[in-house]
């Protein structure tokens, strides 16, 4: 019996003692501190730095971002901090510069990758923001993986599907919405908080129920860095990989998912879009497949299309094109050019300037604005 009480207390000592590894992850004790604190039309920021002699903050809402910041003022408790009158309606990012290292915000748990760098996320609620927030009735995010002759790698991709898919029978339209340089399979899910989009918009009934199908445009990427996969090494200037991941994406992509997802395998119930690189991307799949997607949206396009491509895509009858950019942006006389081709050509489609440059407050815009005007 005593044998068997020991082995129980030891038991119980090794769970303790696996209880405090993982709260030795938490900070206990001390007054509690709130940062981003939004007040009214000011926000405070806050961090607990006693050893620090200078801490600044930088955001994304500043007129230099990269070089500009706002000193912070130490409190009598080691707990630094700013106020500033709140940015407008939209999603900034921000870091902490301590003593001249950049640092997050450890008491912000909202957080957006990029590339290799994980950015704060300060959410400022308004009418431009509203589609952001999560919604009622939430679709599904879930990775895929496919094999790829063309490229010759097993490869992941994102998937969106709408709240209801998984207890429906109906089939579904589909988005190919493409990320842009130094982005990969969840740019759009965390810098474009697609999800939130798309559920948001077809909760209010403004867009139709819809799956996303959201790649790595990197085509010698099996999938984002953070899974710790190789790449592959390519040779750019080889034949065989020219157009790759766009080949790769009409020709192993779009029969991927039409053959695992219940989806609307017509030209009329395909979209394709895309910012920057994906930009790009999109428009060398509209020319090299004119008659694939009927609904084709670059953004901030790094790419562009002759007289004869454009009037390949108005013969395969494509219901819309929208063309997106900001005014500022270093891409946006290619788009002009671009729209002044299509107007030549005389194909229907949609301009849609805004203010702000190559960034992401724009392109989660554009998808707020085209996303409703699909498959209608």
């Amino acid at each position: 019996m005593k044998k068997l009480i020991a082995i129980i207390a030891g038991l119980a000592l090794a769970a303790g003692a696996a209880n405090a590894q993982e709260l030795a992850n938490f900070a206990f004790g001390g007054p509690r501190i709130v940062s981003p604190e939004i007040q009214g039309d000011s926000v405070t920021f806050r961090l607990s730095a006693n050893y620090a002699t200078v801490v600044n903050l930088s955001g994304s809402w500043m007129p230099n971002p990269w070089g500009g910041s706002i000193p912070m003022q130490k409190g009598a408790d080691g707990v630094w901090s700013v106020k500033i009158a709140l940015p407008s309606p939209e999603i900034y990012t921000y870091n902490f510069v301590v003593d001249g290292v950049s640092v997050n915000d450890p008491l912000n748990y909202m957080v957006q990758r990029d590339g290799t760098r994980y950015l704060n996320m300060l959410m400022v609620p308004g009418e431009r923001t509203e589609n952001y927030f999560p919604a009622n009735q939430r679709g599904t995010v879930s990775y895929k993986w496919y094999d790829s002759e063309i490229l010759g790698i097993n490869r992941r991709l994102t998937v969106y599907t709408p709240y209801g898919y998984e207890t429906s029978k109906a089939k579904y339209p589909v988005l190919y919405l493409l990320h842009g340089a130094g982005g990969d399979e969840e740019a759009w899910t965390s810098m474009g908080r697609a999800a939130q989009i798309l559920d948001n918009l077809i909760e209010k009934g403004l867009a139709e129920p819809m799956i996303v199908v959201m790649p790595n445009g990197n085509p010698n990427q099996q999938a984002a860095c953070t899974m710790g996969l190789p790449n592959k090494e390519m040779s750019w200037n080889d034949p065989a990989y020219q157009n790759a991941y766009v080949r790769s994406l009409c020709e192993e992509i779009v029969p991927f998912i039409e053959k695992n997802y219940r989806v609307i395998a017509k030209p009329e119930s395909r979209a394709i879009a895309g910012l920057s690189m994906g930009g790009g991307h999109t428009i060398t799949a509209s020319i090299l497949y004119p008659e694939m997607f009927d609904y084709i949206c670059p953004l901030s396009a790094a790419g562009s299309a002759t007289a004869e491509q454009v009037k390949a895509l108005k013969d395969a009858g494509v219901k819309l094109y929208f063309l997106a950019c900001g005014t500022t942006d270093f891409l946006y006389e290619g788009s002009k050019a671009l729209d002044k081709t299509l107007t030549e050509q005389g194909l229907d489609h949609i301009f849609y300037e805004s203010d702000g440059g190559h960034v992401w407050s724009n392109w989660r815009l554009y998808l707020n604005t085209f996303a409703p005007l699909l498959f209608k």
